[in-house]
């Protein structure tokens, strides 16, 4: 199969719909690929608890306000059902169970590579987000095979770790959740990286969000003082800190410093103690993967997106759901449609450059 488009997304998660959403009001042909078998099973995979911290007010696309009560949490399956409708609600054209295997220029457009067949495009929206490939630390590779290991990318519940203690690496909110709820019926070690601050989801009867959105913590964007120096700060943990508290002053949950490695069952901690294991659970992180493309000038030498509001140096290449693109909110569900609208206001603008028929909003 070869498909000729105008735009071409990659990724039909919540930034590729939001540019969807956007590119759908236009004349113009575009169509999202993604890896999944449903829209939404990014979110439906997760851990069976999965709760946002951001309230069903806070958590919507562009054109959709997220149905039930706008101060309660969304579950991950809430979530992934939710993005699933607006793809049926704006009949945005998606391609599933299409792999990206590689991205090239080939006589001015863009030549993907995918395992469906090939796809050129004048213009190309990379919409896959931070996480993308489960980060495990190479510690791993010490732990004895008799201690089961999973990471938080694919771990779903309790019950798939085998008896005994759990010790649960990475003290980010992912870390925290999923150590209060295995603390529940076993003693679990929880290895902090570092210091966290913790802070409540509700102020004065006000989501901590709504808060956050009137102080202009949400808006706030790269190109001001306090926009660069709420960048500089660690993301706190939300909600969690009076359960974490209560269960550590009970003994359930036993917290510890970073781990500095593994001998066989043990696991290493600068202070030089050790504590044996049942189970690890690998809650650090995703890192970014874009090997697949074959573009020069496109990756710094850290394999980091060169951008500058999500528009990169290659003429027609865009990236969108990245950490900070503009403002603290783009790495929200409800904050990525505004870095949507600018893409597309550029997209326009560059085809308007080229000669072509830009845009025309239906």
């Amino acid at each position: 199969m070869v498909r000729t488009i105008d735009v071409l997304v990659i990724g039909a998660g919540q930034s590729g719909l939001a540019i969807g959403y956007y590119l759908k009001q236009h004349d113009k042909s575009f169509v999202l690929v993604d890896a999944e078998m449903r829209v939404g099973d990014v979110w439906r995979n997760r851990y069976d608890s999965l709760v946002l911290f951001t309230p069903r007010s806070y958590s919507a696309l562009p054109g959709l306000p997220f149905p039930g009560d706008p101060n309660g949490l969304p579950n991950k399956d809430e979530v992934a059902d939710y993005l699933e409708e607006y793809v049926n609600r704006f009949s945005i054209p998606i391609d599933l169970q299409t792999k990206v295997q590689g991205m090239e220029i080939t006589d001015g457009r863009f030549h993907v590579l995918t395992s469906q067949g090939d796809y050129y495009a004048k213009q190309v929206v990379i919409a896959t987000g931070p996480f993308q490939k489960p980060f495990t630390p190479n510690m791993a590779g010490n732990v004895s095979e008799e201690v089961y290991q999973i990471h938080s990318a694919v771990y779903r519940s309790p019950k798939e770790l085998h008896p005994g203690n759990a010790l649960v690496v990475g003290g980010g909110n992912t870390g925290v959740q999923i150590a209060i709820e295995l603390s529940k019926e076993r003693d679990v070690y929880l290895a902090l990286g570092e210091e966290r601050k913790f802070m409540p989801l509700n102020f004065l009867s006000k989501s901590i969000f709504w808060w956050f959105d009137k102080l202009g913590m949400l808006h706030a964007n790269i190109d001001t003082r306090f926009g660069k120096w709420l960048k500089k700060q660690k993301d706190p943990i939300f909600g969690l800190g009076p359960e974490l508290r209560s269960i550590v002053a009970q003994g359930k949950i036993k917290l510890m410093s970073k781990a500095s490695g593994f001998s066989g069952k043990e696991a290493v901690f600068p202070d030089k103690s050790r504590i044996t294991v049942q189970n690890v659970v690998w809650a650090t992180g995703f890192y970014r993967d874009y090997s697949w493309i074959d573009i020069d000038g496109v990756l710094d030498q850290k394999g980091n997106v060169i951008h500058q509001r999500g528009i990169s140096p290659i003429s027609g290449l865009y990236f969108l759901g990245q950490p900070w693109q503009y403002r603290r909110g783009s790495a929200l569900i409800g904050g990525v449609g505004n870095d949507a609208e600018y893409l597309l206001k550029e997209i326009n603008r560059r085809m308007l450059e080229s000669g072509e028929r830009g845009c025309k909003k239906k």
